[in-house]
This record gives C-alpha cells, structure tokens and sequence, in this order.
C-alpha cells in the first residue's frame, strides 16, 4: 500500500504545483507533458514489468521500480528548467509502470480468491484518500515550503516500501520447480523495445493531436502511420520470440480478451469525470479549484466501498453477471449527466459521482479478480499487466477523442454566436475556461452566460461518449465473455508451489460462484509423480 501510494500521489501533488513550478522553471506551453510524458513511461511499460515479474519474480521488479521512481523523484526536486523536469519525469514514469502492475499482482499471490476483494478495496483506499489529500498537501508545500518538496516528500514513504518489501515479501523459489522451463531466463528486449517504441508514438500522437498540432498535420500523421509500422514489427517478433512480452494467448483466452476490451472502455469512460469534470464545476458552476476537486474526489469515496462489498454479489451470481451489473448502472448513471439542469447546484454532479464511483466498484474489481484467479502464478503478471495496460491506453485515446468532441461542440457554438457577442469570444475550450475563471476577463454578462451554455453542451456531449463507451463494454462483456470463468483453485498458502497451473489434477473449473472455488482443495500429488 505504501508503494501504490507513491503512483498513487503523484498525479494529484503535482497538479497543484503546476503555477508554481511554470512561474519558477518556465516553459508554459510544454507543461503539459509534465503529465503527459509520466503516463506514456507508465502506459509502454506496464507489459513490459508484467512479463519481468512472472520471470525473475514480483519482489525484483518492485523493489527496482520503486527505486527507479525514487531516483526520478530526487532527480525532478535538482531540475533546472522544464525539459529536464519533464524528462525527469518520465524516469519516474519508468518506476510508476512497475509499482502499478505489479502490486496488483502480489494482491493476488498473497492472498486467496475469497479475501482479494477485501486487499483490493484497502488498494483502492489508497487512490481515494490520494485523491483528496495530494491536492491538499501539494498547495501546501507549495505555498508555504517549495515546490521541489512535492518530489523530495516522496523519499521516506518509498524507503519505508523498500525495506518492508526487503524484509518480509516471501516468494517460492521458481528455480527449483521441476516444471520451470530453462527458456524462463530469456528476455525479449527486442519485443520490450518494440512495445515501448510503439507505444509512445502512439500515445504522443493522442497525446498531442489536437492540441500542439492539428489532427490533419504532419507530425500527427507521421507519428501515427509509423504506430502502425511498429504495430507489424511487434507482431511479427511476439510470434517468434520464445517468452514474449505480449504472448498472443492473452488474446486467444476469452476471458482475458474480453476484459481487455472492458477495461480499455472503462478507461475511455473515466476521462469524463476526471478531465472533464473539474473545467464544467468551475466554469458553469463557478466553484474554486478546491470545491471542484471534492466534487470529483466524492467518486472515489464510494468507489473503494463498493468494491469491497463485491465479493458477496460475484460470490453468489458471477464476475461476468457482477460486472454487467456495474456497467449498466454506470452507464445510465452517465447519461443521467445531461439532464441536469443548466446552471444546478453543485450536489448535483457531486451526488451523480457519488453513484458512478459505486457503479464501477462493482465493475472493475471482479474483472480484475476474475481474470487474475484464471492463471497461475507463471501468467498472473502478465495477465494483471496487460489489463492494466488497456486501461490506460484507453485513457489516452479517451482524452484524444473527447477532446476533439469537446473542442468541435464548442467551435460550432462559438460560430453560432449572435453577432454582437462573437467579436472577442475565445475559440477552444483552455481558453473558455481562462476566460471564465479570470477574475480581470472583461467579458460582459451576456458573453459570459453564453459561453457557460457553451461549456455545459460541451460536456455533455463528452458525458454522452463516455456512456457510449460504457455500452460497448457492456457488449464486449456479453458477447466476448464466457458465462463463467474458468478460476483454478488456490494453492495452499503459504505453499512453494505456487504455480497451481503447473501442478496436475488442478484443472481450469468453470466459476460456480467465485465464493465456491476458494474453497475447493487440488487433488493430492501422486508420490513420486513430477509436473510438466
């Protein structure tokens, strides 16, 4: 939890402290990537840290990620202008990617199928109380200390993670596994350097089209047509390779394909709220930076409660029948956005957050069990990784394509502007809610009012893609989704053996209640019988 802390707070502590460091470091217009370049680092190499972890072993992979992104954290506190802050924040990406995956993955070794929900919510209490305390505790130190503490506050709570990781994660000693392949020492760098190549194209064309430079232009294109190019070359050494990075039954398993497509939906959906959310709870409802975070931080209050009260719903009809519940919930509880009235109350929204967080509580976190609890412990890396990292993907295509929404909603009511207010009007959505915002803006009431319809249409067409989104997730999950999932049963704990996929007379059982496989016990070995 310490650990996941560390990813978890630093997104939120350094928003904060954006004015701050552009007043000190400069370099205005490619603050951004402060953000930008972590989640790419984070995105490109949750595959790659998934795959390390099921070779070498969860303990390696954390400790090493977490040192990486205490370096990245030093190094960001001696920046001396905004290229190197950025670059050092994406060595602090490097880091993030394998605190992110790999922690959900030791959830799963650690403990068995029943309990994991009770883990993952307290996992998810980390996100939540990072949600409402980063932004506080990054004002603070801003305002009061330097800016350069928000990173250098990060050095104790990581040494503490390390050592407690050093000192008591005890994992079975795959080398001593009969079953265990001699291949298990191969690394794919190519396949690892092809991934994290064509990722970061990738994201930096969603990243930046649009917004450093049209969609139609040359560097969107060119960044894009060569995405594609290194999407072949991935393929065609995953193929080859004899451990692979990305190993194609990830997608040849139902399961684990389906929520594939389910979370990269889910991580499309979530840019509504979290983009989207804090720019119309200040401009159209006219609250403070603070005011606007709580509204969207109630989400992820109710988010960790239903996740943890889950396990009694999947326990008794299903993950697949849990999480189409969730969906559908969520779904509707989006397009319950529009509806509200123009301008409304802050409750409002606050209150329709309140229930999305619940709904996706119940979405996410069987998915996440279930497809865990399919694998052995030779798979659950890669398997949690590649989850994970559709997620994220869809983050970033999300932001893409709803900003393009936004922008394109707002572009056609700007023109559509009466005449005597279209002189001096702003033309893109950054530059509405400066507008808005600015205590000297010298727009009239009328110019005002108009350009706060404009914003609450803008967001509502968002909120109406990402309920789109949510039914194809929903889709994915009826069509692509076994009816049950096939969850092996546990190891004892505790046990050496840890892969229970390696062991025989432990078969894949199609899911009769996730409560019910946890308790079923593998046949007992044979004397003298080896696995293969």
């Amino acid at each position: 939890m310490l650990g996941m802390a560390l990813a978890a707070l630093d997104g939120t502590i350094v928003s904060t402290a954006v004015p701050q460091i552009v007043a000190d470091l400069g370099g205005f217009t490619v603050f951004s990537w402060l953000f930008s370049g972590y989640l790419l680092a984070v995105t490109v190499t949750l595959p790659v840290y998934g795959k390390l972890s099921d070779t070498f072993g969860r303990k390696p992979v954390l400790i090493t990620g977490i040192a990486l992104f205490l370096l990245g954290s030093i190094l960001c506190a001696l920046a001396w202008n905004m290229p190197a802050l950025i670059a050092f924040r994406i060595v602090q990406g490097l880091g993030g990617g394998a605190i992110q995956g790999t922690v959900q993955t030791v959830a799963a070794d650690l403990y068995p199928l029943k309990e994991r929900p009770k883990i993952q919510a307290k996992l998810s209490t980390v996100w939540a109380v990072s949600a409402v305390a980063g932004p506080a505790v990054g004002g603070v130190l801003a305002t009061y200390a330097d800016w350069r503490w928000i990173f250098l506050i990060n050095l104790p709570v990581g040494a503490v993670a390390m050592w407690l990781i050093a000192k008591f994660l005890r994992e079975p000693d795959r080398t001593r596994e009969p079953s265990a392949s001699p291949l298990r020492s191969r690394i794919d760098w190519p396949g690892a350097l092809a991934v994290f190549a064509c990722g970061g194209l990738l994201l930096t064309a969603l990243v930046q089209g649009g917004v450093v430079w049209p969609w139609l232009s040359a560097p969107s294109l060119t960044l894009l047509a060569a995405s594609a190019v290194l999407v072949v070359v991935v393929v065609l050494i995953e193929r080859r390779a004899a451990e692979p990075i990305l190993p194609g039954w990830v997608w040849r398993r139902r399961t684990i394909a389906a929520v594939n497509v389910a979370l990269g939906m889910l991580g499309l959906l979530m840019v509504a709220p979290t983009v989207f959310l804090p720019t119309y709870a200040q401009t159209v409802l006219g609250l403070g930076p603070t005011a606007a975070g709580f509204v969207l931080s109630i989400m992820t209050l109710s988010w960790p409660v239903s996740a943890a009260l889950s396990q009694h719903v999947y326990g008794r009809i299903g993950f697949r029948q849990t999480a189409i519940i969730g969906i559908s919930l969520a779904t509707l509880i989006l397009l319950a956005f529009p509806l509200l009235p123009f301008p409304g109350s802050a409750w409002m929204p606050a209150l329709i957050m309140l229930l999305l967080g619940g709904a996706l509580g119940l979405f996410q976190l069987p998915l996440i069990v279930g497809v865990q609890s399919t694998v052995g412990w030779s798979e659950r890396g890669t398997a949690t990784a590649s989850i994970l990292f559709y997620r994220q993907l869809g983050q970033s295509v999300g932001a893409a394509v709803f900003g393009a929404v936004a922008n394109a909603t707002l572009s056609d009511r700007l023109a559509s502007a009466p005449p005597a207010l279209r002189d001096g009007l702003p033309g893109d959505l950054d530059s509405v809610s400066h507008a808005l915002t600015d205590p000297d803006s010298t727009l009239g009431a009328a110019a005002a009012d108009y350009l706060r319809r404009a914003v609450d249409a803008a967001v509502d067409h968002v909120y109406v893609g990402a309920a789109a989104a949510g039914f194809l997730s929903l889709v994915a999950l009826l069509v692509l989704a076994p009816r049950r999932f096939p969850v092996l049963t546990d190891p004892t704990p505790g046990s050496a053996d840890g892969d229970p996929a390696a062991r025989p007379g432990v078969a894949r059982a199609p899911e009769r209640g996730a409560g019910n496989c946890a308790k079923r016990q593998p046949p007992t070995k044979p004397r003298g019988e080896r696995s293969r």
